[in-house]
């Protein structure tokens, strides 16, 4: 796996080729935090469950369905965390999906948080798939229990916890930066890069 600093790269990447303020802090936490969780699988070790298990680490944790079922609960919460479920249009008819639905959730604001939650959890198996080592992730559980790897795995599997401060450790942090960090930051430049400005307010007079 990429060290859990890494996965976190996704939704800071996503949050930085957003316009200003449409991932609201509140959002973009639940998207770091979905992007990390899967690896709360690897509390199987201390429970002797083997990592080739269902529930072993990079099992059930790792697939779309576990993605898909964080995207409804932030759905949920984005939906009745502030009371009203849904809000009527903005008065001029224009929506603003992403900081609007903080305080009155519309239809689109709810769906478009699933959404990011969801491809910030599954961005997590999918870099997991690019790693040099370990098994690869259940992306299909719980239909399947076959473990994928992608064809290319460039990114230096990430050793635990009590190896992560050596030179191993060391070796991976300098791969993801090459192979995770900056090809993100790179993609984020670039789509700014081909954003229209800004239209210029006219003038009332």
């Amino acid at each position: 796996m990429p060290s859990i600093i890494t996965h976190a790269a996704v939704p800071l990447a996503l949050w930085c080729a957003a316009d200003r303020g449409r991932i609201p802090p509140r959002l973009l936490a639940a998207g770091v935090i979905a992007s990390m969780l899967p690896d709360a699988d690897v509390l199987a070790f201390a429970l002797h469950i083997p990592y080739a298990d269902a529930f072993g680490h990079r099992g059930a944790s790792h697939s779309l369905l576990f993605a898909c079922v964080l995207a409804m609960v932030a759905a949920l919460l984005h939906s009745f965390g502030r009371g009203r479920p849904w809000s009527a249009p903005h008065s001029s008819g224009s929506r603003r999906p992403w900081s609007a639905g903080l305080c009155q959730p519309t239809l689109a604001s709810t769906v478009q948080a699933a959404v990011f939650v969801f491809i910030c959890a599954a961005s997590h198996p999918l870099l997991d798939a690019l790693t040099s080592g370990g098994l690869g992730v259940a992306l299909a559980w719980p239909w399947s229990e076959h473990r994928f790897f992608a064809p290319w795995r460039p990114i230096r599997v990430s050793p635990f916890a009590p190896q992560f401060f050596s030179a191993r450790g060391l070796a991976t942090l300098l791969s993801e930066l090459r192979w995770v960090w900056l090809p993100l930051a790179g993609a984020v430049v670039a789509w700014k890069l081909i954003q229209p400005a800004p239209a210029a307010p006219r003038d009332p007079s």
